[in-house]
């Protein structure tokens, strides 16, 4: 009997940053509690040609993060909904992945002000992720400062799709970032 895509797990070569950009998933706010039947399949699409995945919070329970995690490396921050989550997910990261110095954050708060506001969180950050308002942002904030809000592939609320972020990441560039339907 073939494996659901969630019960699914590939093996895949360690990634070369010298070779090939590093491929990165952004999900946020994807309220799952347990029944991950309810993340659109084409999302699992995703995470397999993916050599990382961040999400933005808002994940409400360990299982998707858990279900990740067996296929790719997660990155993750709490969201307000994520109370089974306290202790174990921060509530910002910073990191860096192929030279590129993200941070994330589940709430960016309100759009008026955002791009000074992340930036002085996070000043150093040529990358910020982040989720809550459920709205794809992809857009150029203070001094270069790359602001990525994947949307949600659950759910939708006011937007037309369902949505989730792709970026390519190289030599401390953001090579490629994009905004992408699900079904």
């Amino acid at each position: 009997m073939p494996r659901s895509p969630q019960q699914r797990s590939t093996t895949r070569p360690r990634h070369d940053a010298g070779i090939s950009p590093l491929r990165v998933l952004v999900l946020a706010d994807t309220h799952l509690r347990g029944d991950l039947s309810k993340l659109p399949a084409d999302v699992w699409g995703h995470v397999e040609e993916a050599d990382v995945v961040l999400h933005a919070g808002d994940v409400v329970t360990g299982d998707l993060l858990d279900a990740l995690r067996t296929r790719r490396p997660v990155h993750a921050v709490l969201g307000n909904n994520d109370a089974d989550l306290v202790g174990a997910l921060p509530d910002r990261l910073e990191l860096e992945l192929a030279g590129v110095r993200i941070a994330m954050v589940h709430n960016s708060g309100v759009r008026a002000g955002r791009e000074g506001r992340v930036h002085r969180w996070f000043p150093d950050a040529r990358l910020v992720v982040f989720g809550h308002s459920h709205e794809p942002v992809d857009v150029e904030g203070v001094e270069g400062q790359r602001l990525f809000n994947p949307g949600s592939a659950v759910q939708r609320r006011r937007q037309p799709r369902r949505t989730v972020g792709r970026l390519e990441l190289a030599d401390g560039r953001i090579v490629r970032h994009e905004i992408v339907p699900v079904t």
